[in-house]
């Protein structure tokens, strides 16, 4: 359900906070076991994300539903730790994307510029964790002639 109405409710903000709280509150009215309701609420919240302003309005809203019915199944510090891993991980994967995307371009890069004696100096530069220094690599490629040169970017 959270999947369709997430789909649904793409240009619908509104639409998609009200059915976020509507879910999220059936998780409670169904009896089901607290670490239950706490696993599926985290798929519910991962897949129907909100704006920081809307995001909070909901927050409210559940805390206030929580005391009316005297059913703190997700207490605020759990919350606060969900936030934080959520954004954590999300952070964490688009840097390992831009990695291993540059990693690629990278060995492209030396393939097509040096052959196969490019590639020898792969493995050095797979040990690189910096984007920074990986982005610097694959620009320089274009512009050094050896390997040595190459090199001497990122030692």
């Amino acid at each position: 359900m959270a999947h369709l109405k997430a789909k649904e409710t793409r240009q619908d903000d509104q639409g998609r906070k009200r059915w976020k709280l509507d879910l999220t509150k059936r998780l409670y009215e169904k009896g089901y076991q607290r670490e239950d309701i706490i696993n599926l609420f985290r798929f519910i919240d991962w897949v129907m994300k909100l704006s920081k302003e809307l995001d909070n309005s909901f927050w409210q809203e559940v805390t206030q539903y929580e005391e009316e019915k005297k059913m703190p199944y997700i207490t605020s510090v759990e919350r606060r730790g969900i936030e934080q891993g959520i954004e954590q991980g999300i952070e964490q994967g688009i840097e390992q994307g831009k990695r291993e995307g540059l990693l690629e371009g990278i060995e492209m890069g030396l393939e097509l510029k040096f052959g196969s004696e490019g590639l020898t100096v792969l493995p050095e530069i797979v040990q690189i964790q910096n984007v920074e220094i990986l982005r610097a690599i694959l620009t320089s490629i274009k512009t050094v002639n050896t390997l040595e040169q190459l090199r001497q970017i990122y030692q």
